[in-house]
C-alpha cells in the first residue's frame, strides 16, 4: 500500500534516518516507538508530505490517500462545526453538483444525438463512483463521529473558533476519521481526549477499514491496536512482530542476544590477535600469521551493543507529616453563569489516598482541582484543609508561569528542598532535558517542554498532597515510568486528572468521576475498575438497582400488614433471625477476611513496587521481569478483591435493610 525506500531526513545538522527502508501493508496496524526526538514525528510528516527528505523517497500508489493527524496546530474558525466537518466530504458533495449540473444540460439535447448519449454516460460513471460513498448516510455518519467525539447536537452550528485547542484537535479528527484514507497518520491522538471519548476512539480505530500508524504514549491504546512496532533509536530502525509490551521484552532479549555475540567475537578476535603478536617476528611462523591477519580482515564485526539511556529511579523529598484529614468539603456549590459545576457536593480526602479524576472536558475536573486546593473559593459551602497539610498543585497553565529569563536548571533548583536539591538535574535528564538542555531559557522552550519543566519543579518541592492535572502528556515512556515508580513510593495524599489507563491503574485505588449536570461519582478501585463499572451500567440496571426495585415492591422490613396475626407475626420474626445468623453473619465473617486480604495485597503490592526499583532488580532483566510479573499478579488478585468486596458491602446492606 505504501512503501518507505533508503530514505534520509535531516534536522538542521544532525541526521535523523538514513537508507531507511519498510513498507506498509493494507489494514496494517503500526506503532512508531522510540524516546522523544528519535524522530518520530518527523518521519511521519515525511510520508505525509509535510517535510521534504534528503534522500530516498516515500511511494504512494496511485489511488491511496495519506491522512495525517498532528499533535497540535491546528485552528479552524469563520465556519460552523458541521460545514467544516462536512466538508470532508468534499468530493462527494463536488460529484453530486456535477450530476446536477450535467442532468439540467441534458435535458436541453436531443435524446438522438451524439453529445446526449456521450453526457448521459459520463452521468453514469459519476452516480456509480457516488454510490461507493453512499450519500444518504454522510449526515447521520457525521453526526455519529461528532458526537462520539463528545460533542452535543447544540454545538453543530457553532463557529469552529469558538471551540479551545483541544476540541479544535477534536474537529480535525473527526474530518480525517469521515475522509477514511487509505493509510492514516495518527501524532499522540488521544493527548487531548476524555477517557469516555478515548474509549470510543479506540473502538473506532479498531474497526478502521485502511492501514493506522500511531505515535503514543498511552501503552494501554498502543497494545490494544498495533500489531507491529517500528522502533527508532540513535538514528536505527528495528521492526519488531508485535505490540509495544511485545516491543519492550524481545528488544531486551535482542541486546541480550548481541551482547553475547559481540562478547564471543571480541574473544575470538583478541585470541588471534595475541597469536599474531606473539609470533609476528617469528620467520617459520610467518605463513600462519598471514592467514590470521586475512582471517581477521574478513571477519564481519559484530557492532557493539548501544548503551542504555540512563534510567533514574527518582524518589519524591519526604512529605511533611499531616494529620489524617488531608482536605474536605461541605455543601459546596459553584457555577460559572448558568453552567452549574456541581450544588452541595461533599467529599473528603484522607492521607495516604490515590484518586483519581475521571470526566469529559468541561465536567469540572479543574475546577474541583482549584477549589480542593484552596486556589478558587465556592460561590457556597465550606472548603478546609487539615492540620499541616502542605500542596503542590500541577497543572497545565503552570507552565505559562515560568519565568522566562531563568534557565531550566535555574527554575528547578529554586523550587528545591535541601534534601532533593543535588538530583535536580538528574531529575531533569529523567524527564528529556539531557546534557546542556538544562542550561537553555525558558523562555525559548516549546509548550511541551516547558510543561516539563513545570512538572519537574513540582516535583522537587516537599509537600504531603499532590495534585496532577494530565502529567504524562508530555512524556515519553521511560519518564512516565520513572515518574509512576515515584508515585508509587510516595508516602502522601495524590490525586490525578488523567485518561493514561497504564500509567494510572498501579498508582490509584479510588475514582471520581464528573459528568455535566449529575453528582460526582466515587468509585472503590483503579480506572479500569471505572471503566467495567460503568460499562455494566450501560448494558443494564445494576444489581444493586434491581435489587432496590424489588425490595420496594415488599412491605416494610420489620413492619408486618395489620391484618398479620401473632402467629404470623412471630413466623416472620423467626425468619428475621434465621436471615440474621444463616445469612448476614457469613457475610460479614467474610468481609472480616477480605479485608485482611485487601490489606495484606496492598502491602505485598507496595514492597514489590519498592523492590522494582531497587539497584540489583533494575541491573538484573532476570530479576526485573520476576517482580515485574509479581506486581502484576498481586494487582489482580487485589482488583478481585476489591470487587468482591463492593458486592459483598452491597449485600450485607441489602440484607441489613430487610432486619430494619
Amino acid at each position: 500500500m505504501l512503501s518507505v525506500h533508503n530514505l534520509r531526513v535531516e534536522y538542521g545538522a544532525r541526521v535523523l534516518f538514513s537508507d531507511l527502508t519498510f513498507s506498509i501493508l493494507p489494514r496494517e496496524r503500526i506503532a512508531f516507538a522510540g524516546h522523544n526526538g528519535a524522530g518520530k514525528s518527523t518521519l511521519m510528516k515525511a510520508i505525509a508530505g509535510i517535510v521534504e527528505v534528503s534522500g530516498g523517497k516515500v511511494v504512494v500508489p496511485r489511488g491511496t490517500r495519506v491522512g495525517y493527524l498532528p499533535q497540535e496546530g491546528i485552528h479552524v474558525k469563520g465556519i460552523s462545526l458541521w460545514d467544516e466537518t462536512m466538508s470532508a466530504f468534499g468530493e462527494a458533495i463536488a460529484m453530486q453538483e456535477k450530476i446536477d449540473r450535467l442532468s439540467a444540460e441534458l435535458e436541453k439535447l436531443d435524446p438522438r444525438s451524439s453529445p446526449y448519449g456521450e453526457l448521459l454516460e459520463e452521468i453514469g460513471e459519476l452516480e456509480l463512483r457516488l454510490d461507493s460513498v453512499d450519500p444518504a448516510r454522510m449526515k447521520p455518519k457525521v453526526e455519529s463521529v461528532l458526537q462520539g467525539l463528545g460533542f452535543s447536537k447544540s454545538d453543530f452550528e457553532r463557529d469552529c473558533g469558538h471551540f479551545s485547542g483541544g476540541w479544535q484537535m477534536r474537529i480535525a479528527m473527526a474530518k480525517l476519521f469521515l475522509q477514511e484514507p487509505e493509510v492514516l497518520l495518527l501524532d499522540e491522538p488521544t493527548n487531548h481526549l476524555d477517557i469516555g471519548t478515548q474509549r470510543w476512539v479506540e473502538q473506532y480505530l479498531y474497526a478502521y477499514p485502511g492501514a493506522i500508524i500511531l505515535i503514543s504514549h498511552d501503552l494501554a491504546l498502543l497494545d490494544g491496536l498495533c500489531t507491529r512496532t517500528l522502533a527508532f533509536h540513535h538514528g536505527r530502525c528495528e521492526e519488531y512482530a508485535g505490540n509495544y509490551s511485545y516491543y519492550q521484552t524481545e528488544s531486551v532479549l535482542r541486546k541480550e542476544i548481541q551482547l553475547k555475540r559481540y562478547t564471543a567475537q571480541q574473544r575470538e578476535i583478541a585470541e588471534v590477535q595475541r597469536f599474531i603478536d606473539r609470533f609476528r617476528a617469528s620467520a617459520n611462523k610467518a605463513t600462519l600469521v598471514q592467514s590470521r591477519i586475512k582471517m581477521l580482515e574478513k571477519i564481519e564485526r559484530i557492532p557493539a551493543p548501544e548503551a542504555e539511556d540512563a534510567v533514574m529511579n527518582f524518589k519524591f523529598p519526604p512529605p511533611p507529616n499531616s494529620g489524617n484529614l488531608t482536605a474536605k468539603l461541605e455543601k459546596v456549590s459553584k457555577a460559572y453563569g448558568s453552567l452549574q459545576v456541581f450544588k452541595n457536593f461533599d467529599f473528603e480526602v484522607n492521607r495516604g489516598e490515590r484518586i483519581a479524576i475521571v470526566g469529559p472536558n468541561g465536567a469540572g475536573k479543574s475546577t474541583f482541582c482549584r477549589i480542593i486546593t484552596g486556589q478558587e473559593q465556592p460561590d457556597s459551602g465550606e472548603h478546609a484543609f487539615g492540620m499541616r497539610v502542605a500542596t503542590s498543585f500541577f497543572s497545565q497553565n503552570h507552565a505559562d508561569e515560568l519565568d522566562p529569563n531563568k534557565t531550566v536548571l535555574e527554575t528547578v533548583e529554586e523550587a528545591a528542598s535541601r534534601e532533593s536539591a543535588p538530583y535536580c538535574r538528574n531529575l531533569l535528564g529523567c524527564f528529556l532535558f539531557r546534557g546542556d538542555d538544562v542550561f537553555k531559557k525558558v523562555g525559548v522552550l516549546s509548550g511541551g517542554e516547558r510543561s516539563r519543566v513545570a512538572l519537574t519543579r513540582m516535583l522537587v518541592a516537599p509537600a504531603n498532597f499532590l495534585i496532577l492535572d494530565e502529567p504524562t502528556n508530555h512524556l515519553d515512556m521511560q519518564s512516565q515510568e520513572v515518574l509512576q515508580r515515584a508515585l508509587a513510593d510516595y508516602a502522601g495524599t495524590v490525586m490525578i486528572v488523567s485518561h493514561n489507563r497504564a500509567f494510572m491503574d498501579p498508582v490509584v485505588h479510588k475514582t471520581l468521576e464528573f459528568r455535566p449536570g449529575e453528582d460526582p461519582r466515587l468509585f472503590q478501585g483503579n480506572i479500569t475498575y471505572y471503566l467495567e463499572k460503568t460499562a455494566d451500567e450501560k448494558s443494564g440496571p445494576s444489581l444493586s438497582t434491581r435489587a432496590a426495585t424489588t425490595e420496594t415492591k415488599q412491605p416494610a422490613a420489620g413492619q408486618a400488614p395489620a391484618t398479620l396475626s401473632r402467629k404470623d407475626q412471630k413466623r416472620i420474626e423467626a425468619e428475621q433471625r434465621q436471615l440474621r445468623n444463616q445469612v448476614l453473619k457469613p457475610l460479614e465473617e467474610e468481609l472480616v477476611v477480605l479485608e485482611k486480604r485487601i490489606s495484606d495485597l496492598e502491602t505485598a503490592q507496595a514492597n514489590a513496587t519498592a523492590d522494582l526499583s531497587k539497584p540489583e532488580v533494575v541491573a538484573s532483566p532476570a530479576k526485573f521481569r520476576l517482580v515485574s510479573n509479581t506486581i502484576e499478579q498481586v494487582t489482580t488478585k487485589l482488583e478481585a478483591s476489591i470487587s468482591r468486596w463492593e458486592a459483598l458491602t452491597e449485600e450485607i446492606e441489602s440484607v441489613k435493610a430487610k432486619l430494619v
